[in-house]
């Protein structure tokens, strides 16, 4: 992935607010325990649930069912928004990601994945990738797997001074 062009945005910023680095909202994505993804319905009406999801190659991963609304919406419409941070007003830092969900099916990179559930979570999640889906997430079939990669991150800084920097990706 190439670096994204970062920019404080000031009109939504302190004076003496700073831009955040690329590296700190990644690790921010990486170390965040829940995401609130949001995807949009047949109708135009906007959907939001909570996932878990791992940061790997550059991207966010998250997997859900095939009966589940997310995924019937992701059939017609992969443009996303993941959102992670903290409800507090003066501290923190929050994180939004547009993307588009495109759905991986190869179990080698699968694995590679699953491994990266397992050792974030220290075993609670313990997905096994065959036939192209995680097994052992939920539904009969295997939770199907989405990758997010960045097209336009927002990081918000929360406290003294309040920030918000935006990372575009070429």
């Amino acid at each position: 992935m190439s670096e994204p062009q970062t920019v404080l945005d000031c009109r939504f910023s302190d004076p003496t607010g700073i831009a955040v680095e690329w590296e700190a909202t990644q690790r921010a994505l990486s170390s965040a325990q829940l995401f609130w993804l949001t995807t949009v319905r047949a109708d135009d009406r906007p959907h939001v649930t909570p996932v878990v999801a791992a940061w790997v190659d550059d991207a966010l991963w998250f997997a859900t069912g095939d009966n589940e609304q997310k995924f019937v919406n992701l059939r017609t419409n992969p443009h996303v928004v993941l959102t992670t941070g903290c409800n507090d007003w003066d501290r923190g830092l929050d994180v939004v990601l547009e993307g588009e969900a495109v759905q991986v099916t190869d179990d080698g990179v699968l694995r590679r994945v699953a491994e990266a559930f397992t050792s974030k979570w220290d075993g609670r999640w313990q997905p096994v990738a065959r036939d192209g889906a995680f097994h052992e997430m939920g539904g009969d079939g295997g939770a199907k797997v989405f990758s997010v990669s960045p097209v336009k991150v927002f990081a918000h800084v929360k406290g003294d001074p309040f920030g918000m920097t935006r990372h575009l990706f070429p």
